[in-house]
């Protein structure tokens, strides 16, 4: 099998739309913008949704499932979110079309079915859900309520990239009420702090924990909350975001609750949400020049068996060695494929599998048979070794968990040795053309700043670290005091 992919080194984002296609992740469709998530692709996000899902219900929060469509009078209630979402949104004017009467065999939009409202295809939903919670909440008995859905956002964006921005993505959006600012403000943390452990610990992908600043806040919160990762060209990308929100929903859709005195009082919400953005930081975090490498916790086959063989009697022997080891595997929940194909040869199948990223290959032929051993292949290092056959299940159980863990490490250590503190705007610049990834530098807190810096270098503050200490100093570029460092990088 050729892959043919462009090299990271030649063209990093070449090298990205090429693997995600021939590792049969994503394609385009044919609605401009949005993508068809192919079964490898998906099988992948369902690994990822089993494992949030399991996170959320094991903080107390419950699915349900809420309308595509917003009114727009709904919408435009809480101004700031409309306001922030208004250049992305997608509307349904009419519902219904009928025949050309002047082009035989095509449709036209019927004058006479024009919606008596217009409905907006939902961006993000706490329009819709903080108008529904009004019916659902009226004493401090019915709080907290913690809701969550698994749901299709569309975002009218212009320039598109598989995973990473597309006109329509899969995502799960968390919902929260609470009866105190401490509790909301407790949840949102706790979601922040759900998803860095869900990235770091089954993507294996570092995060930086943070605060947003005013101007990258979401539409209509007070405060978001933030995790931020490193891609291996230098450039970061947000993985999560946890909003605390205040009371600006509640008061825009008048959602009240009686507390244990007898006074209304206003909720305090929060909402919370990753998409499948992360498949994009999955591919780019750990990939190489050969293909995807997946972590093992992620990949949907962790093991793949490919048979050496000449004759069918060879075949037949190395099918049962390999069927025996399958069902030792699957004893132990361990995700296992033989690749019993007879239509391809071995080096087509090794080069496949490579490409797929699947973390552990096993070849077993007639030697390996008589030897009473198998040879063992790493992804990730493209490092081979022969493994007696009595040890062989524990050995992989153990490498799937080394690899894990060093695939960690290593994203680790690529992110630790990118980020440079600097003092000065020319240390700034310089950085940010050479080096890459986060810089630390002091900021002003002015927005104008922040505005001027992105116009100047297309660097953004990607957030305000949480365990960032306290330091005096001087704004890099506009020289005003400073209280302390934030982190710049440029962005997915």
């Amino acid at each position: 099998m050729s892959k043919n992919l462009t090299t990271r080194n030649e063209d990093y984002s070449k090298w990205y739309n090429e693997l995600v296609v021939k590792a049969d992740l994503a394609e385009n469709s044919g609605v401009r913008g949005c993508m068809v998530i192919k079964p490898y692709g998906y099988a992948i996000w369902e690994k990822m949704q089993a494992e949030l899902d399991r996170m959320f219900k094991e903080t107390g929060h419950s699915n349900a499932y809420f309308p595509l469509f917003v009114p727009k009078s709904m919408f435009e209630a809480e101004e700031k979110n409309a306001e922030g979402f208004a250049k992305e949104c997608a509307i349904v004017t009419h519902y219904r079309l009928k025949n050309d009467p002047d082009k035989p065999g095509k449709l036209m939009v019927d004058p006479n079915a024009k919606l008596e409202e217009e409905l907006i295809v939902r961006p993000t939903s706490e329009a819709i859900i903080w108008s529904t919670y009004k019916n659902w909440v009226q004493s401090y008995r019915d709080l907290p309520l913690l809701i969550n859905q698994w749901a299709n956002v569309v975002r009218w964006e212009m320039r598109t990239r598989l995973f990473l921005r597309t006109a329509e993505f899969l995502w799960q959006e968390g919902h929260t009420a609470h009866a105190t600012k401490m509790e909301a403000i407790e949840e949102s943390e706790k979601m922040m702090n759900v998803y860095a452990e869900f990235v770091e610990n089954f993507m294996a992908i570092p995060v930086i924990k943070g605060l947003k600043t005013e101007t990258e806040r979401f539409a209509g919160a007070e405060e978001t909350y933030c995790i931020e990762a490193l891609m291996q060209d230098g450039k970061a990308l947000q993985a999560g975001t946890s909003h605390f929100l205040g009371q600006n929903f509640a008061k825009a859709f008048d959602v009240k609750f009686t507390n244990p005195e007898g006074k209304l009082e206003h909720v305090w919400g929060t909402s919370w949400g990753v998409s499948t953005r992360l498949m994009g930081a999955l591919v780019m975090t750990h990939s190489d020049d050969q293909g995807l490498v997946l972590p093992p916790n992620l990949a949907p086959i962790q093991i793949v068996i490919v048979p050496i063989y000449k004759t069918d009697e060879e075949f037949a022997a190395v099918s049962k060695a390999a069927q025996d080891l399958v069902v030792q595997f699957k004893k132990i929940r361990l995700s296992v494929k033989f690749d019993d194909r007879t239509t391809q040869k071995p080096g087509f199948k090794f080069a496949e599998w490579e490409l797929k990223g699947v973390p552990v290959r096993i070849a077993v032929g007639p030697k390996d048979i008589e030897n009473g051993t198998f040879e063992v292949a790493r992804r990730d290092t493209l490092t081979k070794e022969v493994v007696v056959k009595d040890s062989i299940v524990n050995h992989v159980n153990d490498l799937l968990e080394q690899i894990q863990k060093e695939m960690f490490e290593k994203a680790l250590q690529y992110r630790n040795t990118h980020v440079t503190q600097v003092n000065s705007f020319d240390e700034f610049k310089e950085v940010l053309e050479n080096t890459g990834g986060f810089v630390s530098a002091h900021w002003d807190g002015t927005a104008a700043t922040e505005e001027k810096i992105k116009d100047l270098t297309k660097a953004t503050i990607r957030c305000i670290p949480l365990d960032q200490q306290s330091e005096e100093g001087v704004c890099v570029f506009s020289g005003a005091k400073s209280s302390g460092r934030v982190l710049f990088a440029k962005a997915y």
